[in-house]
C-alpha cells in the first residue's frame, strides 16, 4: 500500500479512462495511463492504434467524450491547449510545425512569448524592464541552441535547412519552452541512423540535465529499448499493455499486435 501511495505522489500526468470517437470511428477506448515526474517513456503501436490522438488529448488539441487528463493532480481536461503550454506541457509534432521564413533563434524566440510577463505597450517601448526579459528569454534560447548543437545554424531560415536539422530545431521550439512533460511526437521518423543516434543522445542529454518526463512516440524499437524506463502499447485504441521495456517485448498480445506475429 505504501509503495503505492508513493508511485501516485510521484505521478504528474495522467490520462484516466479516456474515450475520443469520431463519429462512429472510435480512435480511444477506455485508455489509461500515468507517467511520474521524471523519466523517458515510450507508447508504441501499430499505424492507426491511436498515439497521436493520446498525444492531441494530452495538449488539448483534442477532448475526450469521456475520461479526464490530470497534470499536477489537477484536472486539465477542459483547459485549452495554450494554457496547458504554459503549465508547462510541451510537444513536437509528426509533420514539423516551425515558422519556415524565419531563422533557427527566432523561431525558439517565438516558442518563448508565451512566458512574457510585459504588457503590450511595454513591449512597444523596449525598454527597462521589457529589454531585462528579453535578455532573460534570449539567454534561455541560447542555451538550447547550445544543447542540441545547433549554433551554426542559429541564423538559418528554418526552410531551408536539412529535414534531420528542423526536427532538431523542432525539438529546440518545444525545449525552449521550459517544460515539465515533453511530447515528442516520432522525432526520429525520417531520419537516417547517424541522425536517429544524435536525437536520442539529444534526447537522454536532455534528461539528464532537466530530470522531466519525457514521452515519446516512435516506431524505433531498438532506440526504445535503449532509451526508456517504462512502455505503455496500444492497438486499435485501446491499451493492451504496459510494462519496462524488456516486459513489453516479450508479451504475446504485443507480439501478436504490435510485430504482426502470431
Amino acid at each position: 500500500m505504501a509503495n503505492k501511495d508513493k508511485t501516485k505522489s510521484q505521478t504528474l500526468l495522467s490520462v484516466e479512462s479516456i474515450h475520443l470517437s469520431f463519429g462512429r470511428l472510435v480512435a480511444l477506448h477506455d485508455v489509461t495511463m500515468e507517467f511520474q515526474r521524471e523519466g523517458i517513456f515510450a507508447i508504441i503501436g501499430p499505424n492507426g492504434a491511436g498515439k497521436t490522438c493520446i498525444f492531441n488529448v494530452i495538449s488539448g488539441f483534442y477532448r475526450p467524450q469521456e475520461g479526464k487528463v490530470c497534470f499536477g493532480g489537477k484536472d486539465i481536461t477542459r483547459v485549452p491547449s495554450t494554457k496547458r503550454a504554459r503549465l508547462g506541457i510541451a510537444r513536437t509534432f509528426q509533420n514539423i510545425e516551425l515558422y519556415t521564413g524565419l531563422s533557427t533563434v527566432e523561431n525558439l524566440m517565438a516558442a518563448r512569448t508565451m512566458l512574457f510577463r510585459n504588457t503590450v505597450l511595454e513591449c512597444g517601448i523596449h525598454f527597462g524592464r521589457t529589454r531585462r526579459e528579453e535578455i532573460e528569454h534570449r539567454e534561455v534560447v541560447e542555451d538550447v541552441i547550445d544543447l542540441l548543437e545547433i549554433k551554426n545554424i542559429r541564423k538559418s531560415k528554418v526552410g531551408l535547412l536539412p529535414y534531420g536539422l528542423r526536427k532538431r530545431v523542432e525539438l529546440g521550439r518545444a525545449l525552449a519552452m521550459e517544460p515539465k512533460v515533453l511530447l515528442l511526437d516520432e522525432p526520429m521518423a525520417g531520419m537516417n541512423i547517424e541522425e536517429k543516434e544524435d536525437m536520442a543522445r539529444f534526447i537522454i542529454d536532455i534528461y539528464e540535465l532537466k530530470k522531466i518526463c519525457i514521452i515519446l512516440i516512435e516506431h524505433d524499437m531498438d532506440v526504445l529499448m535503449d532509451i526508456s524506463e517504462k512502455i505503455d502499447v496500444l492497438a486499435f485504441g485501446k491499451k493492451i499493455a504496459e510494462g519496462s521495456p524488456q516486459e513489453v517485448a516479450v508479451n504475446k498480445e504485443v507480439v501478436s499486435a504490435y510485430l504482426g506475429e502470431a
